[in-house]
């Protein structure tokens, strides 16, 4: 049967289905978006990126990103596995300066995470289907702001006892997140070293008090070895 062919009761239903799923959806909606691989790159929101742009695909994508919304979606590409992350974080293009050999310096804003449903197509570049994520609602707000409190104060230690160790004064940035789960997506942008895993593992998280919680079990970590290391440095340093 063809949809000319269905009954007049079955048609009547199909334009409220759709406004129904669209209004439930909210910013979960679907959309196209023209994704950019990046090695061991994972990208937070409300974080700034530059970026490079030379190859000649994606050139094009920065062409049509620049003639529609500006945006296109930033995802790890794990080298050693040789795949793609599943969730990845919309940028927006803030600056941008092509020069006379069509290459460009971009600067981007993290926005939104988003999910990769379905690679679209391989080329010139990826284009896939992705749907918006958020991080749940918050059943127990005076806990996720006491939690927000001790991660802000493993932080400030771990900042502290590194400048101790280097031997010059070190403190927090003034412009240090104090919601939580801002808090959390600068943290998990700010990590150091080589932890692109752990970064795509905090960035998937949909649940801020648990993303906070590991968070927070990797700065006590890192104080307590950074707290050794200075009693060690006092014992050994001549008064």
């Amino acid at each position: 049967m063809s949809s000319s062919d269905q009954p007049s009761e079955q048609r009547a239903w199909l334009p409220s289905i759709h406004a129904l799923i669209s209004d439930s959806m909210g910013e979960l909606a679907v959309r196209e978006l023209p994704l950019f691989p990046l090695p061991d790159l994972v990208l937070f929101p409300q974080e700034v990126l530059p970026l490079h742009i030379f190859e000649p695909r994606y050139r094009m994508m920065l062409r049509t990103a620049l003639a529609e919304d500006k945006r296109f979606g930033v995802v790890r590409w794990d080298p050693d596995s040789q795949t793609l992350a599943n969730v990845g974080c919309c940028a927006e293009i803030i600056q941008c300066r092509t020069q006379d050999d069509d290459r460009s310096n971009v600067v981007t804003l993290g926005q939104q995470r988003f999910r990769v449903l379905e690679i679209l197509r391989e080329s010139p570049y990826r284009l896939a289907l992705v749907s918006w994520i958020e991080d749940d609602r918050v059943d127990s707000p005076d806990e996720l702001i006491s939690l927000a409190a001790d991660v802000t104060q493993a932080l400030r230690d771990v900042v502290e006892l590194t400048g101790k160790l280097l031997g010059k004064a070190a403190t927090l940035p003034s412009d240090l997140p104090d919601l939580p789960r801002e808090l959390s997506f600068w943290i998990g942008a700010h990590l150091a070293g080589p932890v692109a895993d752990q970064q795509q593992a905090l960035l998937e998280i949909t649940d801020t008090s648990k993303r906070l919680r590991e968070e927070y079990q990797l700065l006590d970590h890192t104080r307590r070895q950074l707290a050794a290391r200075t009693v060690l440095k006092d014992t050994l340093t001549p008064s």
